[in-house]
């Protein structure tokens, strides 16, 4: 379900003061507080948790969770299975900044109905892999009728660069051209007014070696930490939700894969979940 994010109006104020715990309501009227029990489900990303740190293999925990609160808040980790998702009319997706600062009181969810869609693409996504992403995003538009109202490709290349933190086994990394992607996310906000961003970056192509563990279900997915740096970057600047897919080229077939990882198998565009979630992500604006 999507949902708006926004300062604490006057009220919502006075509402944190009188009562130690803030509820929210997944119902479309804001600040009404219908609903009595709101539960937040976190699965901290690309540390290799047992649950929830491959591809989607916590979304099973948040269906069942789903069904025991009247409003669930949880992010992209727990629900984006690659290809695959699980819609659920009580629960709502919030990028993990977002989320953040929901957590600090800083900001408060309402729902709204829908997002208008922006792309922002690499420049250095090969040609043909180029074409194929526009081609999931007409799908997407004459399939589901969703919202995608422009693209735009960086004025640079990004340079997604990844690694693992040796001190803390966690996958990090970073982009060498932030900027770029700035100014691709702020023309796009500033002419076509789009309010969600679905960022593809170009990934370094994995050797084999690096993910053998990842694709057995004992590993630390890779791309998880920089992609989670790449939407913070977003969100943090535009207040606005984004979400991020790679671009990669395809890894070769494994005789020995992990149901837990097994997802990254449907499809080799991640990009068309971003466009469901996209669609229907927090609406973000800061204090």
């Amino acid at each position: 379900m999507a949902a708006a994010l926004m300062s604490p109006t006057p009220f919502f104020r006075r509402f944190l003061t009188q009562r130690s715990k803030p509820t929210i309501s997944c119902c479309s009227h804001s600040f009404k507080f219908k609903r009595q029990y709101t539960s937040v489900m976190i699965v901290p990303t690309g540390i290799g948790a047992a649950i929830g740190g491959y591809a989607g293999d916590a979304l099973p925990v948040a269906r069942a969770l789903s069904t025991v609160v009247d409003c669930l808040i949880t992010h992209p980790n727990v629900l984006n299975a690659a290809m695959l998702y699980w819609p659920m009319t009580n629960t709502l997706y919030v990028e993990g900044y977002a989320l953040d600062r929901f957590a600090e009181g800083l900001w408060a969810l309402q729902p709204v109905h829908q997002n208008r869609v922006g792309i922002v693409l690499d420049a250095g996504i090969e040609e043909d892999l180029r074409l194929r992403h526009l081609q999931v995003a007409d799908a997407a538009r004459a399939s589901l009728g969703l919202p995608i109202i422009e693209y735009i490709v960086t004025d640079t290349p990004l340079e997604v660069e990844k690694w693992i933190d040796p001190e803390t086994g966690k996958s990090t990394g970073r982009i060498r051209h932030p900027d770029s992607l700035i100014r691709a996310v702020r023309n796009l906000v500033n002419r076509s007014k789009v309010n969600a961003i679905a960022v593809v970056g170009r990934f370094p192509d994995d050797d084999t070696d690096d993910v053998d563990d990842y694709r057995l279900g004992m590993g630390v997915d890779l791309l998880a930490g920089v992609e989670a740096v790449i939407s913070h970057l977003v969100v943090k600047e535009f207040k606005i939700p984004c979400a991020h897919a790679p671009a990669m080229s395809p890894l070769t077939m494994s005789l020995s894969l992990s149901p837990k990882s097994a997802a990254e198998e449907v499809g080799k565009l991640w990009i068309a979940n971003n466009f469901i979630f996209g669609g229907s992500m927090t609406l973000e604006f800061g204090n």
